[in-house]
């Protein structure tokens, strides 16, 4: 009996030289990249706040123009005088962004100096703490802002931070810096040890390696320390910035903001941000 003859195994299709030239022509995805500012502690309605920050504003909007500014905290004296000028000062910082920004969305944290006056905060600037989509990352980057005004987290901002998942990467500003070794903030402007753990302990495991940074404020200095600042947060970037405005300011240089670039390559995420001073 004769063997049946074994079909033979089917032609394996190769590309078309079209194909293949179109595939080597493809240039790799290019990187995003979203710059930002962040500014701290302008102060306006405390000596001459007011008048620095309308030439420190322009400046940090000029050249590379940002899409997205976030201010940390103290942006108005509005608790001094019990508050007596509390609406004029938030009036005026607040007219100031608008005429300086124009369409350049921003967000503004709530510092010590106005925690008594929160419902003119809220009137002026909007909820003391919040999550929203980092602007230009089309949601994959939140951005996420908290209440410590007082050097305690509120429950909502503990909140908050539970909620963070692994789906999405984060950047997160409020005021008071964290107690991260070696800081050198004066340790009068540094929130607790109890307080700084109860921020890191809120944020869930699998969110961890999703912080892309954290900026604070408050310390009228800058600061940066850009890994392993607790442990399980080894790649979160940490910086301090707060000296926009006359407060504990001097005419030195030392005044300026963080000139920030949110880079998305693919499932890569990174933030760098530098200091740039402002005479």
């Amino acid at each position: 009996m004769m063997k049946k003859k074994a079909s033979p195994a089917p032609a394996r299709l190769l590309p078309s030289r079209t194909a293949v030239k179109r595939a080597a022509a493809t240039p790799p995805a290019k990187a995003q990249v979203i710059r930002f500012a962040v500014i701290g502690d302008s102060h306006v309605g405390y000596g001459n706040s007011s008048g620095i920050f309308k030439n420190l504003l322009p400046k940090a909007v000029s050249g590379v123009k940002p899409g997205f500014v976030i201010f940390g905290g103290d942006n108005a004296q509005a608790g001094a005088d019990h508050g007596n000028h509390a609406d004029a000062y938030y009036k005026d910082f607040k007219d100031t962004v608008l005429s300086t920004l124009g369409s350049i969305p921003y967000k503004a944290s709530i510092g010590n100096w106005e925690a008594s006056t929160r419902p003119l905060f809220t009137k002026y600037l909007g909820a003391v703490s919040g999550q929203m989509n980092f602007p230009g990352t089309q949601g994959k980057v939140k951005y996420v802002w908290l209440d410590c005004a007082l050097g305690q987290f509120s429950p909502a901002s503990l909140a908050l931070l539970k909620k963070l998942d692994d789906k999405h990467f984060y950047v997160i500003d409020f005021h008071w810096p964290l107690k991260i070794a070696g800081i050198t903030v004066e340790p009068s402007h540094v929130l607790s040890q109890s307080e700084t753990s109860k921020f890191f302990m809120a944020i869930p495991p699998k969110a961890r390696n999703r912080v892309l940074a954290i900026f604070t404020h408050h310390g009228h200095l800058f600061y940066r320390k850009l890994d392993h600042i607790y442990p399980g947060f080894a790649t979160t970037k940490f910086f301090v910035c707060g000296c926009s405005g006359d407060y504990k300011c001097k005419p030195n240089g030392d005044r300026g903001y963080y000139d920030g670039a949110l880079t998305m390559n693919g499932n890569q995420v990174s933030v760098e941000a530098f200091q740039v001073k402002v005479v």
